[in-house]
């Protein structure tokens, strides 16, 4: 039984990007975001899941694992490996049980204006993978579409 490699394995990364752990940097990760998905190809089908996961991502670095400590920071980082684009978040916190997280899909959850960051990321990643015991993720996309069957 042959396991996957890791999306973590040794990648390295074409650029990265660090960022003081305020609210106003996601601006600085969609610019890097663009401009990454430009520069490789993505499809423009798969840009909004890339955008939306990776704003999130962000987004909960700053938020919940930096808790908006301005002298902590944030890095995003992004390559790509074969037919797939890899980013990577990785926060200074000391991360989170992301094995044990409450279904925002629950019907007791559903009101909670918060929880649904890492479902979303799941939900939009072609595969989603964290260490660092959560500080760190990684999502890859594919760059073009699947093909149609014919």
């Amino acid at each position: 039984m042959s396991t996957m490699p890791s999306l973590l394995d040794e990648t390295p990364f074409t650029e990265r990007l660090e960022f003081p752990a305020k609210a106003e940097n996601i601006a600085l990760a969609e610019r890097l975001i663009d401009e990454a998905c430009s520069r490789h190809g993505v499809h423009e089908s798969h840009y909004g899941n890339i955008l939306v996961a990776l704003t999130e991502a962000v987004n909960n670095a700053i938020q919940h694992g930096n808790g908006l400590d301005p002298a902590k920071s944030v890095s995003l980082g992004y390559a790509v490996k074969g037919n797939r684009i890899l980013f990577e978040v990785r926060d200074q916190g000391a991360g989170f049980d992301f094995t044990n997280l409450p279904d925002p899909t629950d019907p007791q959850n559903i009101e909670k204006p918060h929880g649904r960051g890492v479902f979303l990321m799941r939900a939009l990643a072609d595969a989603v993978e964290f260490s660092d015991n959560g500080a760190t993720v990684v999502m890859a996309f594919a760059l073009q579409p699947a093909a149609e069957p014919a």
